[in-house]
């Protein structure tokens, strides 16, 4: 498989391999908190989407199925065989992608707030990201960003404040370009798995969601679920869309005792 792009990732630990794609506009090193955790057990492979962080970042369009194939040509160069794959987000919908696509490179599944297929109010959230984008502020935009992907409970503990801050102060450092943030956007709101999801219920899938998601609410959630027979989907109590950072021991416990319990015997 040709790479069109240049793909930056990153490896980190031993063992069978994991993939984590990271979502819109965020370069794979927003993964560290997990990967503190997961390569403990597993070979982590940390992936820059394409238009995010040290990949190439070609004009567009970009759509979940080219970022796949970006994906799979990693894996494929890497000699890596099955993987374990965890999307968040946009990630979501690209291991999405990846595994319809590509389903002799899939060991498991964890898709993280994510959707099969926006409805119209999500894609004028997202329409709305594009406007915002161009005219905010690295720090405002990022500030426009937390609001939606944190809960309000987040928001009123200390030390979750300051980190909040914190990525407002820094946000700058991972501001990407405007024509690529704009490529991603319209990747997420084009994707369209709804007739050809259920083709993932051949490998072990766990869905997770947090309760108060008003970005990728539930109900995408429960409706990949239903989609794909045999997923288990996963609700985290008084969390929003970034609830794998709002609960991030209890999610990590999960994902990993999930990939742990599908790893190859």
């Amino acid at each position: 498989m040709k790479q069109d792009v240049k793909i930056a990732y990153e490896i980190r630990g031993e063992g069978e391999p994991l993939i984590l794609i990271m979502g819109l506009s965020a370069r794979g090193a927003f993964w560290e908190d997990h990967i503190l955790e997961y390569e403990k057990h597993f070979k982590c492979i940390i992936i820059d989407n394409r238009g995010a962080g040290d990949s190439d970042k070609p004009e567009g369009p970009y759509t979940s199925r080219m970022m796949a194939d970006d994906t799979a040509g990693l894996i494929k160069e890497l000699n890596l065989g099955k993987c374990h794959v965890a999307g968040i987000s946009m990630g979501g919908i690209i291991a999405q992608e990846l595994a319809i696509n590509y389903p002799e490179m899939i060991q498991s599944l964890v898709i993280i707030s994510s959707w099969a297929k926006c409805d119209a109010y999500a894609l004028q959230v997202f329409d709305h990201f594009k406007d915002m984008r161009k005219i905010a502020t690295p720090a405002d935009f990022m500030k426009l960003l937390q609001l939606w992907i944190f809960a309000p409970p987040f928001f009123a503990n200390p030390d979750c404040a300051e980190a909040i801050i914190e990525g407002q102060e820094t946000a700058h450092e991972n501001h990407m370009e405007l024509h690529a943030f704009s490529a991603q956007a319209d990747a997420c709101m084009a994707h369209d798995s709804i007739s050809r999801v259920s083709a993932l219920s051949q490998f072990p899938t766990l869905i997770t969601v947090g309760e108060q998601d008003i970005f990728t609410p539930v109900k995408f959630s429960q409706e990949l679920n239903q989609l794909i027979e045999g997923s288990e989907l996963k609700i985290y109590p008084g969390t929003g869309h970034a609830h794998h950072w709002e609960v991030l021991e209890d999610f990590n416990r999960d994902t990993t005792e999930f990939m742990l319990k599908h790893s190859k015997k």
